[in-house]
């Protein structure tokens, strides 16, 4: 693509020296990432915006979301009770990655499922039902709702008062046969303008749909871009001007973006104008399926935390999105400290490309986590990167992606956790910098006392627990993390596993900050922050 476009990194860096509210920093440089304006007031966010995908279009496959708002207003919190919900989006048919309904198969002329053309001449396929999903009455006890259709819509919605900081939903999906069988779990995702997908691929045997959901009244127009091993992969005018229509969804199915197979590939997704959320659904017929969240925004190193002691083969994908190559330190966070793995002593990564690197059995029967730093300590050439991470064998196998989190803050939280099925990873990467955390497990979405517990991770190292459970737990549960003051740089990551017989089905999302507050200069406050 020719157009320049506004990067984020640039456009946080615009947004820290003119707020405080934001700051880049790479693993390594804990000072810089926790280091805060002379002076300012820390506010919650007003309101939060959310985006689910459409879950599955299987017929065997069965959807629990979980809502969860933590509890404790924090000071200059809007103390009304607030409402949280998410209402059903429509959907695009079949727009095989072409601007919306110019070229599916099932948008011709304006004949689709049933669905109605807009102004555009777009078809859009409306939501079975109309009615609010997960709608949350108060803090700190989860609700839940299930389906089992193949209809199910993605989902778009908003929480406001007390409500609004740190509200999260988990979507998670169990499908039991077919290609992409297994669990499915996602975080869903706050809307934005620009995300980084690396791991996608286009290779014989894994679909991979990049879900652009519109949660606004306005179109949003978007571009996709993909890269490789040697550079941009998507075919001329494949991925441009795709409009996404005011609360719709498009899915696009990555492999008609280009005439290229490619394992390891990055997707760059771009909203030109408006807004949406983003995410990749992937779909492989030997190692099932699961969702690849957006990675953390390009920066100068990366930590992914959370690889499961039983990983059986763990792939890297890096990308270097700007304008010089990358050379990278790469080390695997362990109970005991920082270690390179065998054969890596450093990861070279070119401009523009994407570089995949076959990690096989990493962990070696003890839970660990990825951190990448630069090579040259002065280095800020920025790098994306995920991890795919598989478990089993033979015909047992299943995968889950690990893309690079932002650190935790102040707060953390992911929904849906069940009796002795999560496990918790805590990383501190940094050496002589250790980390102390709060877990607080919530009450039961049907009964159970909260929980909490402190846990000190030793710098350069990676913990991984079965975190606390509700007391007379019932129903799913969430957790809560909070580094506590004096805490050095922690990250984190969930992992649930509810085996289907013999097959490990997991899923793994990490813990981001939750930006459930912002930090406003104390002269002349812009309260427009105040939203996510």
């Amino acid at each position: 693509m020719k157009r320049t476009i506004l990067s984020l990194t640039a456009a946080a860096a615009a947004l820290a020296a003119v707020t405080g509210v934001a700051a880049l920093a790479a693993p390594g440089d804990g000072a810089a990432a926790a280091a805060a304006p002379a002076s300012g007031t820390r506010l919650p966010v007003q309101r939060s915006t959310l985006v689910c995908p459409a879950p599955s279009s299987s017929e065997v496959a069965d959807t629990t979301y979980t809502a969860f708002a933590p509890p404790g207003a924090a000071a200059g919190a809007d103390t009304k009770k607030g409402t949280a919900q998410l209402q059903p989006a429509g959907t695009v048919a079949d727009s095989h990655g072409n601007a919306a309904g110019k070229g599916g198969k099932d948008a011709k002329d304006g004949k689709g499922k049933g669905g109605a053309a807009d102004a555009g001449g777009t078809q859009i396929v409306p939501p079975p039902d109309t009615k609010p999903v997960v709608p949350l009455q108060q803090a700190g006890k989860p609700v839940i709702a299930t389906t089992d259709s193949a209809d199910a819509p993605a989902l778009t919605g908003s929480a406001d008062g007390v409500l609004a900081p740190g509200w999260t939903v988990q979507q998670t999906t169990g499908i039991a046969a077919g290609s992409g069988r297994g669990l499915q779990g996602l975080t869903c995702t706050a809307p934005d303008t620009q995300f980084w997908f690396p791991g996608v691929s286009t290779a014989a045997g894994r679909n991979d749909y990049v879900h652009l959901t519109n949660p606004d009244s306005v179109p949003a127009v978007v571009d996709l871009e993909m890269r490789g091993k040697d550079g941009p992969l998507t075919d001329s005018g494949g991925g441009e001007d795709i409009t996404v229509p005011p609360r719709t969804t498009v899915p696009v199915l990555l492999s008609t973006l280009t005439s290229s197979s490619a394992d390891g590939a990055a997707l760059h997704v771009t909203a030109r104008s408006g807004r949406i959320g983003a995410a990749v659904q992937a779909a492989d017929a030997k190692t099932g399926g699961d969702w690849l969240p957006p990675a953390a925004d390009p920066s100068p190193g990366a930590v992914l935390p959370g690889i499961p002691a039983d990983a059986t083969d763990v792939q890297l994908v890096a990308v270097a999105p700007g304008d010089a190559d990358v050379d990278l330190k790469v080390q695997l966070a362990t109970p005991t400290g920082l270690i390179t793995p065998a054969g890596l002593d450093s990861l070279h990564v070119k401009s523009g490309m994407a570089t995949t690197v076959d990690l096989k059995d990493v962990t070696k029967g003890e839970a660990g986590s990825l951190v990448l730093t630069p090579s040259d300590d002065g280095s800020t050439a920025p790098i994306a990167a995920a991890l795919r991470v598989i478990r089993g064998k033979g015909d047992n196998q299943e995968m889950a992606f690990i893309p690079a989190t932002r650190p935790l803050e102040a707060r953390g939280t992911v929904a849906d956790n069940r009796a002795k099925a999560s496990t918790l990873t805590l990383v501190a990467p940094e050496k002589g910098k250790d980390a102390k955390v709060k877990v607080t497990a919530s009450a039961g979405s049907d009964g159970g006392t909260p929980v909490s517990k402190t846990y000190t991770v030793k710098g350069g190292t990676s913990l991984a627990v079965q975190p606390p459970q509700p007391t007379g737990l019932k129903g799913s549960y969430a957790l809560t993390v909070e580094p506590q003051p004096g805490s050095g740089p922690v990250y984190a990551a969930r992992m649930l596993a509810l085996p289907q017989g013999g097959l490990p089905a997991f899923t793994i999302q990490s813990l981001p900050d939750d930006r459930g507050s912002v930090l406003v200069p104390t002269a002349g406050q812009d309260l427009s922050l105040l939203t996510r």
